[in-house]
């Protein structure tokens, strides 16, 4: 009777333990997020306030060594190197959810795979239409709009104190970690200019050492670390942008534990360790710390804010954020949903869905740091974060008038969520799906 449920509906509630794993991910990131708009409004005040000099003179010290092109400024040792921790926990997260989560059963992975596919294919379309004809390199910018920021949507879901039920929560979260391995990828694929192959030849040294120790169990940090910081250097060194090594990294930890090591019932794998350990680091330090280095854009005012979304970029960036995300998550699904005859969970309505897919408009950090990749003229640098702001934020608006109008329902929601007579530790709702 379980599994004809699970077969034929739509974002259902999965198995209490890995419900358990998510909620305590998501807590860890609602922080995250919150720090993340401090930071951004601290950039924001700061870069637009008489001394604005000096945010910019502070993003631009320069400091590392020369080897390896190492000696960066303070913004792109944020945006190369404490970003590669962030993709570090995506790469441990995405691994986790397909090799030992609920999503290791293909038509639970389906939905939010292709629910991210079409939230980056028609935000793409929507800006390249905008921009079809604007010329001199506009098109450069059609992957901006394409992330979707979970620490900002979560941070936003906090700030309008909706109680999203889980199911709703674990399918936002985990399109928007396949979205940030899509990004990756297409940063990968799209925005490495010059390919030196050396560099890159030699990064799989340090990599199949870090490798081979973590498959061995072997977590002492003063090993790993010199490893990992070994192959991200090369990497960065070879032109291909050192967010992807941090993927790689991640990749490379294992998730369930050898049978020399106890085997999966003598506790969680050492990707889990890894994740515990590392995403207070990324969503409390790495990522808000990039965001008052990457959002710091000089506004001018009313005018120079009318000025800047006037640019086809700045337009097409929003609209791809606001019009596309929620065309392109809300579409898929529900193509999903037509094509294998399958049913919104009982609990849940359409208009959830849509909410969540507005909710996926918030593009930030990921759409920040492709909008520096996509351009290099400093006035459509500017122009690019005005539209990731404004997009962010009018999807913000519109998702939370969606989840506010639902609000009741997902209080009663919660209520049963959490509702647990016999005293187990497990509510009553997932008693009747735990084997």
């Amino acid at each position: 009777m379980t599994s004809a449920r699970r077969t034929t509906t739509l974002l259902s509630r999965g198995t209490w333990p890995e419900t358990a794993r998510i909620a305590e991910i998501l807590r860890k990131e609602t922080v995250g997020g919150i720090l993340l708009l401090v930071a951004t409004v601290l950039a924001l005040t700061w870069a637009n306030s008489p001394w604005s000099d000096s945010y910019d003179a502070l993003r631009d010290v320069e400091i590392g060594p020369e080897a390896l092109h190492l000696h960066l400024t303070l913004g792109t040792w944020a945006a190369d190197g404490l970003l590669a921790i962030f993709f570090f926990v995506v790469g441990l997260e995405l691994k986790r959810e397909f090799v030992a989560g609920d999503l290791r059963d293909p038509r639970r992975a389906a939905l939010p795979i292709l629910a991210a596919v079409g939230g980056m294919i028609v935000p793409a379309l929507v800006y390249v239409a905008v921009n079809f004809t604007t010329g001199d390199g506009a098109l450069d910018g059609w992957a901006i709009p394409t992330a979707t920021d979970i620490a900002f949507a979560l941070a936003v879901l906090a700030v309008v104190s909706t109680h999203l039920p889980i199911a709703l929560r674990t399918f936002l979260l985990t399109l928007a970690v396949v979205d940030d391995l899509l990004a990756v990828t297409i940063i990968a694929l799209f925005y490495t200019a010059d390919l030196q192959v050396g560099p890159l030849l030699l990064a799989a040294i340090p990599f199949a050492l870090f490798t081979v120790a973590v498959q061995r169990r072997i977590s002492s940090w003063w090993i790993l670390v010199p490893l990992a910081v070994t192959t991200w250097a090369l990497v960065h060194a070879s032109g291909i942008h050192a967010t992807v090594a941090g993927v790689l990294l991640g990749f490379a930890v294992p998730v369930v534990r050898s049978l020399a090591a106890g085997g999966p019932e003598a506790g969680p794998g050492l990707a889990e360790h890894f994740e515990h350990r590392i995403r207070p680091i990324s969503a409390g330090f790495a990522v808000p710390v990039f965001a008052f280095f990457a959002a710091g854009v000089t506004v001018g005012g009313l005018d120079g804010f009318v000025e800047a979304l006037s640019d086809p970029i700045a337009l097409g960036i929003v609209s791809g954020l606001v019009v596309g995300k929620a065309v392109g998550i809300f579409g898929f699904t529900y193509l999903v949903a037509r094509f294998t005859k399958a049913q919104l969970d009982s609990d849940l309505r359409w208009l959830d869905v849509l909410a969540v897919a507005v909710l996926g408009g918030i593009g930030f950090t990921v759409s920040l740091l492709i909008g520096d990749l996509a351009f290099s003229d400093e006035l459509r640098d500017e122009h690019v974060k005005v539209g990731v702001l404004a997009g962010s934020v009018i999807a913000s608006v519109l998702a939370a008038v969606l989840l506010r109008s639902r609000n009741r329902a997902y209080r009663r929601i919660e209520a049963m969520e959490e509702r647990d007579a016999d005293g187990d530790g497990v509510p009553d709702v997932y008693d009747e799906t735990t084997d």
